[in-house]
């Protein structure tokens, strides 16, 4: 019998290129997915970064007429893992020397929809035998990026490769004018309520949604709010109608680059047995910052997208009132986005030298100085399809102060009081003024200055199960019950139990509750 084959279509991953969780999780997917037997290759753009960085590169062929001009493919593996990787190198991707979406101004750039496009096309190629490679079992679209994939497909009336789409983030759905359609490679009769027009315009995310055999998305709770207005931004209409193949299938961290035991980015290693690193960590973050160093004030950290989202707006206008009211708190900042609270962000450490730390960028050596060091992460969303920065901050003993939407439900469990509950590792708010948030900081705060508890929640929060081998088992049978009927077996002996590797006892563990 022939290797399950997977082809894993996406905008980024890590090590190539990151600006955000779907790189980690793409990285850290194709890699599980690898180990447990499943011939697995991503297909991403040959962003320059990307060609730089991929390992043993080589042209396999010329892909000619894809939107917006021609392209070449190329195979090489991933640094580290060894994981395939197939780049498409297009002029436009020749161009994305920076962020991969926006331009330097912080615009989108205005030939997205082309050079995303071309991606949907290749993969597509890839699928119906029009290259050197093998065909794959089935094909799994992330994102808005790779969402045009089943509908060309099912214009092309390929059948013998199942199609899946993983929504990471619904806010974000690649809406184009409808005219693109011809320099799309879109049908006509496809742009229509059925299929992927939405609100008057071509939507790259609609297609998938539409024509994919099985959608996802990464938490229990956030597969159902996205079924509501509130969450749905539009989709929860056509949502609702395919919602027997939507499922859940939460996320994961990869556990051997998140682990404070092993941990080669952090100041000294350290574990929930042996803590005395954490607090070599902590001076490290302080003196990373340019924060006084002092061991008993406590550090909070927030390291995330500066968005709206992320209630960018919000902290800021917290922020003054919660110094005031503690004033031995520390805060160290980390992140990029929207430019005007990045630049109220540096307003206020300059009004607070001694007290908060920005970093406007993204580097991994402080992202992992910011998870060890802190003792505590400030998180606030105004929603959040999973939440893969609470969980690093858990696994380093820092406890995440979180809105309490989307997955963040899923994996924090929330002290209520002064005396929280023995499985407590996190806490958790409603609302999005800054009264909600500064009452979860004082409660927090209130919360460390009693040792007993904190050091019960740390505990808690460091022993966590987050690692990739329950989800994986979810989308090795996924793929099972989508691939054709020939290939069925080969994903499904993939799970077969291994005496140091049992199986999750309850598969439906992962899929969607109503």
């Amino acid at each position: 019998m022939s290797q399950a084959r997977t082809l894993l279509v996406t905008s980024e991953a890590i090590p190539l290129i990151k600006t955000g969780g779907l790189a980690d999780v793409i990285g850290a997917l194709g890699a599980t997915l690898t180990e447990r037997g499943l011939d697995t290759s991503i297909l991403m753009p040959g962003y320059p970064a990307a060609i730089e960085r991929a390992v043993g590169l080589k042209k396999i062929c010329d892909l000619k007429d894809l939107p917006g001009g021609d392209g070449e493919l190329l195979q090489g593996k991933m640094p580290g893992t060894g994981v395939k990787v197939l780049l498409l190198r297009t002029a436009r991707f020749d161009n994305r020397v920076a962020n991969p979406y926006v331009d330097h101004s912080g615009h989108e750039y205005d030939d997205n929809a082309l050079a995303f496009g071309a991606l949907c096309h290749a993969a597509v190629r890839i699928c119906a035998g029009k290259t050197p490679l093998p065909v794959p079992h089935v094909v799994h679209a992330n994102d808005w990026h790779a969402g045009l994939i089943a509908a060309l497909m099912h214009a092309q009336k390929i059948q013998n490769v199942g199609t899946a789409l993983t929504i990471h983030n619904l806010a974000f759905q690649g809406n184009y004018p409808a005219e693109l359609a011809p320099q799309l490679g879109i049908p006509v009769d496809m742009i229509n309520e059925d299929g992927m027009e939405f609100w008057g315009k071509l939507s790259f995310l609609k297609a998938g949604v539409s024509y994919s055999d099985r959608i996802t998305t990464v938490s229990h709770t956030y597969a159902r709010e996205i079924l509501t207005p509130r969450f749905g931004y539009g989709f929860e209409g056509v949502l609702n109608r395919r919602k027997d193949a939507l499922t859940a299938i939460p996320n994961a961290v990869d556990v051997a680059c998140w682990n404070p035991s092993t941990d080669t980015l952090i100041k000294r290693n350290f574990s929930v047995d042996n803590m005395t690193g954490k607090a070599t960590c902590k001076r490290d973050l302080q003196k990373l910052f340019n924060l006084p160093v002092q061991q008993f004030t406590p550090l909070m950290a927030i390291g995330s997208r500066i968005t709206h989202q992320k209630m960018a707006d919000v902290i800021l206008e917290a922020m003054p009132g919660i110094l005031e009211r503690h004033p031995q708190l520390q805060v160290a900042v980390l992140g990029c986005g929207e430019p005007q609270y990045a630049q109220a962000f540096q307003a206020l450490a300059a009004q607070h030298p001694d007290r908060v730390g920005v970093h406007i960028g993204y580097d991994e050596r402080r992202a992992h100085a910011l998870h060890a060091g802190a003792d505590m992460l400030l998180h606030p969303t105004r929603f959040e399809p999973f939440g893969l920065t609470p969980l690093y901050s858990m696994l380093y003993g820092t406890i995440p102060v979180c809105s309490r939407v989307g997955g963040l439900c899923d994996t924090i469990i929330d002290a209520v009081s002064s005396r929280p509950e023995p499985n407590a590792n996190g806490v958790l708010f409603d609302g999005e003024t800054a009264a909600d948030l500064s009452h979860a900081v004082d409660h927090v705060l209130d919360l460390y200055m009693r040792p007993v508890a904190w050091q019960t929640m740390q505990r808690n929060a460091m022993q966590g199960d987050f690692s990739w081998q329950g989800p994986a088992d979810a989308y090795i049978r996924m793929y099972a019950d989508i691939a054709p009927a020939s290939a069925k077996r080969a994903f499904l002996d993939l799970l077969a139990p291994k005496a140091s590797e049992p199986l999750i006892a309850d598969p439906s563990h992962y899929k969607m509750t109503a």
